[in-house]
């Protein structure tokens, strides 16, 4: 397919923005409802099979489904040309990959936002029943505005349909990104989205990925045997918890990961939370400090030096607000105890004259 060409009466595609092994993706123009919107078009090499035909409407429909700030919503999807498409929103920005290509990486203070931004997307579909399959930061697209999208749900779970013995990047996602699950042919789950966002979250804070090989075959043995390096060989000062974090969600067994990207999610918004709450000053008096003091009072005929001590700034402690439930007095307890307190007062004389009348003085 070529810029210029027309889809389905429709669409009219204005200039390709990114092509893969699967796909080309175009900007194109929806003649109908004058609007911009990016299209990506399957190679014929996916289209013949109309198994996967079937099956790519059925994912299609399913991530139409998905509304959420964090998601790419799919407008459409269709066949012609002898080619399958699909229409999605059309983001300004870049994605991912492209980003860490050009600067590196992130700091921590800008990967959490970013990668909470995705767990947000990804959760959702998860809630929703939907695996992603295919979680790399080249289908995460980046706003000017630091707004992150997560694109193409669906597509790597439909393909495996066509080819389900095989394990190339194109049917169960990139190499580099997919659980050790996926590594041996199994089927994702979305404790294998969270493992895939670890290597994305791994690979923004450090710039590098936990592993890297020449082959396919050799990524794969590596996810499922190896250890990835510490974070912290990279940058020595990554918090402690974080690092805690990151090793956690690339852990082997899907069970001992974060079960859904939700959760991840949570854990690295409070991370985040507990970062931006200023640690308490400490004052403390070095033995030096203390032995100066005890000398100068030991003789108060000399002049004492003024000493310079460091302003000390105490953080402004937020008491939290307590209320107390409202207690209601009972006025007909207090009545009957009143009363209760006049009889056996009354009782007093009784018991005086009893006491008299057989005690005779």
């Amino acid at each position: 397919m070529e810029e210029g060409a027309l889809l389905n009466n429709r669409y009219q595609l204005l200039e390709r923005i990114g092509t893969g092994g699967m796909a080309d993706v175009f900007r194109a123009r929806d003649l109908m409802l004058e609007r911009s919107v990016a299209i990506k078009i399957l190679h014929e090499t996916y289209s013949d099979d109309q198994s996967f035909q079937d099956r790519f409407k059925q994912e299609a429909r399913a991530a139409a489904n998905l509304s959420h700030p964090n998601i790419v919503t799919v407008h459409d999807f269709g066949f012609d040309h002898g080619q399958l498409f699909i229409v999605m929103e059309h983001i300004p920005g870049k994605d991912l990959k492209t980003i860490l290509r050009q600067r590196g990486r992130y700091s921590v203070e800008e990967t959490i936002p970013l990668i909470v931004q995705a767990c947000a997307g990804i959760g959702y579909a998860h809630r929703a029943g939907l695996v992603h399959c295919d979680i790399k930061p080249h289908n995460m697209i980046v706003t000017p505005d630091g707004r992150l999208k997560v694109t193409d749900f669906g597509i790597a779970r439909a393909l495996s349909t066509i080819m389900p013995d095989e394990r190339a990047d194109v049917v169960w996602g990139s190499p580099q990104y997919f659980s050790p699950e996926q590594a041996v042919g199994e089927a994702p789950s979305p404790a294998s989205d969270v493992y895939s966002l670890g290597v994305v979250l791994y690979e923004v804070l450090t710039g590098a990925l936990p592993f890297t090989a020449p082959s396919s075959e050799e990524l794969a043995r590596m996810h499922l045997e190896e250890n990835p390096i510490p974070p912290s060989e990279y940058i020595p000062d990554i918090p402690t918890a974080l690092e805690e974090i990151v090793m956690k969600v690339l852990s082997k067994e899907p069970a001992a990961r974060y079960r859904t990207a939700d959760q991840l999610g949570r854990v690295l918004l409070r991370f985040g939370t507990q970062r931006d709450v200023p640690p308490a000053s400490a004052l403390s008096l070095t033995p030096e400090t203390a032995s100066y003091q005890k000398a100068t009072e030991a003789v108060p005929s000399k002049p004492r030096p003024a000493i310079s001590l460091p302003e000390i700034t105490m953080p402004e402690i937020t008491m939290p607000e307590v209320t107390f439930p409202d207690v209601e007095i009972d006025w007909a307890a207090v009545g009957l105890g009143l009363l209760a307190l006049i009889a056996v007062g009354g009782l007093i004389p009784f018991w005086i004259y009893i006491y008299f009348l057989y005690n005779p003085r």
